[in-house]
């Protein structure tokens, strides 16, 4: 905010300089001395100069040094200055370098994830309310959503509270532009809309980068997670599945009202041996469960990365990773 006031207080004295100038030029051109016309005598470059011998003297010789000296200045001055240039940007923000610009961007992006103190948002409260659903500073927490019934769609839309995913781990679990394309065009059918402008949301190119840089910068420590998330869950698949994969695997979870587990809703369908299919070869699949691949990537037998599938290498330990999988292929 205040690098915005410095610029517009720049801005203002630019223009207040301008309009100075305007009235002193139109002041002096009211108090002319001289006729319309008058400047064809009067004009300095109608007057009579120097002559030859008087030019082609110690005159010349003065000005030719003068435009020597500025010719230097630019020849040494400029290449002196470019040889900075990639330490420019170190030296910002009070020798702080791109750290300054990193932490500006995470300030915006937590003003972004902040509820909104007014409705809509205005340009000075650039908040977005992503904290309602996911909780303050990402801990998680409930968003509401109403559910319509696909299969039939005559019947009324109804209620449901959705446990919104915790997002101090979101960083662990996707890559950063992962992060982007689930915040751009949100998750059709569940309570995540599109945020970003080509998905048809409200956010621009800088702000949803903003909201990635705050998302990453919240992240747990990895090592930390791990060691709570073998506390809770041990090395029980089918805990683990519960913990972690459900969500996206089991129909209605989210809401509480599990359908056959592993039977697909925002992700794939794994019971009836489809992962074994999937990945004939037990090791693949353990790697796809830890690192998944990047956008566009082929996996397992056929398979395409879309981006929305997480890595949990950063959140669960190996063994809890194998006894998932282990637990995977039993459905």
């Amino acid at each position: 905010m205040i690098f915005a006031a410095t610029q517009q207080s720049i801005g203002l004295g630019v223009v207040l300089a301008l309009t100075a100038g305007w009235v002193v030029y139109l002041l002096s051109s009211s108090k002319r001395t001289f006729d319309p016309g008058g400047e064809l005598v009067h004009a300095p470059n109608r007057k009579t100069y120097f002559d030859d011998e008087g030019l082609e003297t110690h005159r010349l010789t003065k000005y030719l040094w003068w435009a020597f000296a500025t010719l230097t200045i630019s020849a040494i001055g400029l290449p002196l200055y470019w040889l900075r240039e990639p330490f420019r940007q170190q030296g910002a923000g009070f020798d702080r370098g791109t750290q300054y610009f990193e932490d500006r961007a995470v300030k915006r992006g937590e003003e972004l994830f902040q509820a909104s103190p007014g409705n809509p948002p205005t340009p000075r409260e650039p908040h977005f309310g992503c904290e309602v659903c996911h909780g303050v500073e990402g801990v998680g927490g409930v968003a509401q959503f109403t559910l319509a019934d696909p299969v039939n769609p005559d019947a009324l839309p109804r209620p449901v509270q959705w446990s919104a995913p915790a997002l101090n781990t979101v960083a662990l679990r996707f890559r950063p532009e992962e992060i982007t394309n689930i915040l751009v065009y949100g998750r059709a059918g569940t309570p995540m809309p599109a945020w970003g402008v080509k998905g048809g949301g409200p956010m621009n190119d800088q702000q949803i980068s903003d909201l990635v840089a705050y998302l990453t910068h919240i992240a747990l420590d990895p090592k930390q997670v791990q060691d709570d998330n073998l506390a809770q869950y041990g090395t029980d698949g089918q805990k683990i599945f519960d913990g972690f994969c459900a969500r996206c695997h089991t129909g209605g979870f989210s809401y509480g009202e599990p359908g056959p587990t592993g039977g697909g809703a925002f992700g794939p369908a794994l019971d009836g041996g489809a992962t074994a299919r999937q990945f004939p070869a037990i090791e693949k699949q353990v790697d796809w469960v830890a690192k998944t691949a990047a956008y566009g990537q082929l996996y397992g037998v056929r398979g395409v990365s879309e981006g929305v599938m997480p890595h949990f290498e950063n959140m669960l330990t190996p063994e809890q990773i194998q006894a998932v999988v282990d637990y995977e292929r039993t459905l």
